[in-house]
């Protein structure tokens, strides 16, 4: 990959130009030169067509980190597309500023930092791809990510969720309450809530609405009406638009991310209003999620948000992307189901005796990690090994290896 304006744009930048204002230099340049833009959009277009062709999940590039090359990461491993041609961080540039609209670029200079979504069409006539894209800076570089979105989305029962949960999760047998998925960065928490939303989407009449940043895979309106507010786009944020979606009269609410105290409390309000309310926090188990909603709040209102937590909480999915042994992902999760025992553990603050609970609680879809990791282990999807370096609890799952054949 080589720009043919590269030379031209170089010797019209001072070399003392540097960070934000040379970002800015660049991005007066394609917008003067139209033809620039199209080249620098073109190449980035190339990119992300090979990213998809490779199958890879996330591309990164730009920065001293990268070392000019494109990084890729497939099935969990990240590693450099072999290429002798490196790109410029001036090329890089071009690139990412050619595609932003200007409240994106006033918003990347101002906060260092942008996350995004971007629709490209790589062949005529047919549906365009998906990216979620962030940008950022390193060592007064541009740096980006790429994330491809799945242009199409699995059953929900293809994941391997018990019937019971399967129900819970559909408006049709319960209509209202909290129900979270969970997970570290690229867990897939958002594919799977995607998948939800289209199980509803499917099988119910109703009115759903999804806030997220960005949002991620557009759904289209089959038996209810779904709305897509994005912020930045559609909304100025997580605050506004999680209390404004109460005077929308939907059925389902669907919040990309609780971040904070005020998100928390805003979804907890239209739960405990009656509507069936999905969300998400970067957590790794059930009880880590309880305890990390009810840790946003002072101390002296902990007791009242264990009490509101009981009422509204109606399950939590936890889940892991697990290296198999054939170099792909295999997905492990923890499931809580909320029951009347549960509910006075949370109450009473007894967060310990809930793991038990999960333990005994099959007949109700409730499922621990290591229990989901030993199945697999058990299956041959996965090593031994591997099963231990993602158990949350280590000492549990070699108790259960002990009665493995």
């Amino acid at each position: 990959m080589s720009f043919s304006f590269l030379n031209e744009m170089q010797i019209a930048l001072p070399d003392s130009l540097a960070g934000t204002a040379r970002f800015k230099a660049i991005n007066k340049m394609i917008a003067y030169h139209a033809s620039w833009k199209q080249e620098a959009q073109a190449n980035l277009k190339q990119l992300l067509s090979e990213m998809k062709n490779f199958g890879a999940l996330d591309m990164d590039f730009g920065g001293p980190g990268s070392n000019g090359k494109i990084w890729y990461r497939i099935y969990g491993d990240t590693s450099p597309k072999e290429d002798e041609r490196l790109l410029s961080y001036d090329e890089v540039s071009a690139m990412l500023l050619s595609v932003l609209t200007n409240e994106q670029k006033v918003l990347l200079f101002n906060e260092k930092y942008l996350v995004f979504s971007l629709s490209m069409q790589f062949e005529e006539g047919k549906s365009e791809h998906r990216f979620r894209g962030s940008i950022y800076y390193e060592s007064n570089t541009l740096v980006a990510n790429f994330r491809r979105i799945n242009e199409r989305l699995l059953p929900l029962k293809a994941l391997g969720y018990p019937e019971i949960i399967y129900k819970r999760l559909n408006l049709q047998y319960e209509k209202s309450g909290l129900y979270l998925m969970t997970g570290i960065t690229g867990s897939g928490k958002t594919y799977s809530l995607d998948t939800i939303i289209d199980l509803n989407n499917r099988k119910n009449k109703a009115l759903i609405i999804i806030i997220d940043d960005p949002i991620e895979f557009m759904h289209q309106s089959e038996k209810c009406i779904i709305r897509h507010r994005e912020i930045g786009k559609d909304v100025k944020n997580y605050e506004q638009a999680s209390e404004q979606v109460l005077t929308l009269d939907p059925d389902i609410i669907v919040v990309g991310e609780m971040r904070n105290k005020q998100v928390m409390t805003n979804v907890m309000e239209a739960a405990d209003t009656g509507y069936k309310v999905f969300s998400t926090l970067h957590t790794s188990s059930a009880i880590e999620s309880i305890k990390r909603i009810v840790s946003e709040f002072p101390q002296e209102e902990q007791d009242r948000i264990r009490f509101r937590l009981a009422d509204i909480l109606k399950v939590i999915v936890t889940q892991k992307l697990v290296p198999d042994k054939f170099g792909k992902l295999v997905l492990c999760k923890e499931i809580l189901s909320v029951d009347a025992s549960v509910q006075a553990a949370i109450r009473n603050n007894n967060l310990n005796e809930i793991y038990q609970m999960m333990i005994e609680g099959k007949k109700i879809g409730m499922l621990t990690l290591e229990q989901d990791l030993y199945t697999n282990y058990i299956a041959g999807k996965i090593s031994r090994e591997t099963a231990l370096n993602f158990a949350n609890n280590k000492k549990r799952l070699k108790h259960l290896f002990k009665y493995s054949v």
